[in-house]
């Protein structure tokens, strides 16, 4: 059948939503599943681009034609054409006019049903000073009643002026008849109404026999109001109206449509339980989805073993274990320590002494969550119900217990099969890097971390320190497969997120290593090259969920999961990436997302 005229891009889509009446084309939040055999599906061809296809060799081609849900030619001009004539009538072509066209973009670690409905009750404003977290705490006092709580979330003392955390006494002025609480992940600070009324005093002591610690004067030995992994301390009653269902799947609708627009088209979720996939399955029946998802359900290791073992069934029995390329439940997480962001991540040498940290111990290392006998038991559970096991895990020293446990259930089972995973990561060393290499264990890891964080962590642990911190060079260069993502976890927008979740962002991190504040690249010997990056957000990503036959790539039969952005990442100046902007997304051969 003979094609229509060439369309501009900018041109195209509107006469196109016209010309495929019946497929929902490039409506927001619609898609279907295409049936393959048909050859009655018409035919977009993509032509006079510079399309990365992100293949084995990374080839670049001119032209590319999708038919339903699918790609079904990838090349030269002339050759895109005869195939996608033989294939089915031709609808319409898009000229590109030289625009740059990458796959789908990967995010292989965020939280969306949290972050999407994190301002419900009231806006939140950034805080990039001590003196910010205290205004926003006497803003809350103003309009909330005495005796009720407030909270700060995810505010993380690397990324204050100060790099430090509020004193209790600070958080005692700004707020006195109020309860406080300062929560950055695991730990906290709290001023002395909330100490009081979570019962934590002088002579307050640590009786479940979980890892934590209550920091305390060391010359009067009360508590100085910083809680180390003791959150389960805090007897928070939050004062906030609380979203409902609706509100959470409308919320969760907008985060994906988000993603869309800086060019992501799927994305983990790191940490999901029963209500979570409840939304999830909403969208999904709904036919709302406009990113795939991937799901790990979090699992407490702290916990009985009897609750590990009925949440590794769940998964196991669940409907979405079987596979579906919009949503697929396979994945397990757990915790193994803390967080560098608040110093109690778990180091094979003491932190040291912080003013930054709070850490008066000489011999302090940070939390381990599970010993090594137990966490060998339990990485082999999962494994062996055909799951998908990862932990986030921060130091050097939990990042080795963690490889060394999937090593101990290499002797019984095959891990390169199951693609045992970690988490952050951001403190390696060469043995655990030998090991992952060997027994194809992957990761998901954040480049902006380094950005935000990174001159903090200079100024604390100096450069011998930070030698194997997010070492993507190394990884690559072993062979060890490692994805980018961004662990975002609050707010929606591109510059508003915590973290941010612009992986053009992540990219330029990861070949420039230049942390946020700093004119001087953090080890530069680990930077990526540009088309390693790319590959870092694509293929990567799709071979940690398992999907590299299906997406991660612009081939034949793979899924029509792709971008068109605003400038070649290729060869503009090196700045300018993480400016990028997408133009359009497309996702499974409907475009999701354009550009207004």
């Amino acid at each position: 059948m003979k094609s229509t005229a060439i369309l501009p891009i900018a041109r195209a889509l509107p006469i196109l939503v016209g010309a495929w009446i019946g497929m929902a084309f490039c409506l927001l939040g619609s898609h279907s599943v295409a049936n393959d055999s048909s050859t009655q599906e018409p035919v977009l061809i993509f032509v006079n681009g510079k399309i990365v296809t992100v293949d084995k060799d990374f080839s670049v081609a001119e032209a590319m034609a999708i038919q339903g849900e699918r790609i079904i030619a990838v090349g030269p001009q002339a050759e895109v054409h005869k195939l996608a004539a033989e294939a089915g009538p031709v609808q319409a072509t898009v000229d590109l006019a030289g625009r740059m066209v990458l796959p789908g973009l990967i995010d292989t670690h965020v939280h969306p049903p949290g972050a999407s409905v994190f301002e419900f009750d009231h806006p939140v404003p950034a805080m990039e000073s001590v003196a910010d977290v205290l205004a926003y705490i006497r803003q809350r006092a103003s309009v909330l009643p005495e005796g009720q709580w407030i909270r700060i979330q995810q505010v993380f003392i690397t990324r204050l002026r100060e790099r430090r955390y509020p004193t209790r006494q600070e958080l005692d002025e700004a707020a006195p008849r109020h309860p406080v609480v300062f929560r950055t992940g695991p730990d906290a600070v709290l001023n002395s109404l909330a100490l009081q009324l979570c019962g934590i005093t002088k002579d307050f002591e640590i009786r479940d026999g979980l890892p934590g610690k209550i920091e305390r004067d060391p010359v009067t030995g009360e508590p100085t109001g910083v809680l180390r992994n003791c959150a389960r301390f805090i007897k928070y009653q939050s004062p906030e109206r609380s979203p409902g269902f609706e509100d959470r799947v409308n919320a969760l609708r907008q985060l994906l449509a988000a993603y869309n627009e800086v060019g992501i088209t799927s994305v983990v979720d790191r940490s999901v339980g029963e209500g979570s996939i409840e939304l999830y399955q909403t969208l999904l029946n709904r036919g709302q989805l406009t990113c795939r998802v991937f799901l790990t359900y979090y699992v407490n290791a702290q916990g009985s073993w009897e609750g590990i073992e009925k949440g590794v069934q769940f998964v196991k029995s669940h409907p979405l274990n079987q596979y579906n390329p919009w949503l697929w439940l396979r994945g397990i997480k757990f915790f193994l320590d803390g967080g560098m962001l608040t110093g109690s991540a778990y180091m094979k040498e003491p932190w040291g002494v912080s003013q930054i940290y709070s850490i008066d111990d000489p011999e302090y290392r940070g939390v381990l969550f599970v010993e090594p006998e137990p966490l060998a038991k339990l990485v082999r559970y999962i494994l062996e119900n055909d799951l998908q096991p990862t932990a986030h895990c921060v130091g050097d020293g939990a990042v080795e217990a963690l490889v060394n446990a999937y090593v101990k259930a290499a002797n019984v089972i095959s891990l390169r099969e199951k693609r045992p995973c970690l988490s952050h990561a951001n403190f390696m060393t060469p043995e655990a890097i030998r090991l992952m290499a060997e027994h194809g264990i992957v990761a998901d890891m954040q480049p902006v971390w380094l950005f935000l964080d990174g001159q903090t962590l200079q100024e604390h642990f100096g450069q011998k320190r930070l030698r194997y911190f997010q070492p993507y060079r190394t990884l690559f260069d072993q062979g060890v497969t490692v994805a980018g993502g961004s662990d975002h976890m609050q707010k929606i927008g591109r510059y508003r997120a915590i973290n941010s979740y612009d992986p053009f962002l992540g990219m330029w991190t990861a070949i420039t290593r230049l942390p946020r504040g700093s004119d001087q690249p953090l080890h530069p010997e680990e930077s990526l090259s540009r088309a390693e990056a790319i590959r870092l957000y694509t293929i990567n990503g799709a071979y940690l969920t398992f999907e590299e036959k299906i997406k991660g790539s612009l081939e034949p039969g793979k899924l029509a999961d792709f971008i068109v952005l605003d400038r070649d990442i290729l060869t503009c100046p090196v700045d300018e990436i993480k400016d990028t902007k997408v133009l359009e997304t497309w996702v499974g051969g409907k475009c999701v997302y354009r550009a207004q």
